[in-house]
């Protein structure tokens, strides 16, 4: 991995703001989105998302 990489890495992860969401539909959807960055975001169906009680 490059110097530059590394310094783009470590100035994003200083700052990062994080939101989530449920979208219904035919298929409820969980949606988490980096706000800080285009494009980066990830989905899962809702039934397969884990609680937060789940990952602590």
């Amino acid at each position: 991995m490059s110097q530059e990489t590394d310094a783009i890495a470590t100035s994003v992860a200083e700052d990062p703001e994080v939101m989530a969401s449920v979208e219904h539909g035919r298929q409820d959807t969980f949606i988490l989105a980096d706000v800080t960055c285009d494009d980066a975001y990830l989905t899962v169906p809702l039934e397969s998302a884990a609680a937060l009680p789940e990952w602590r």
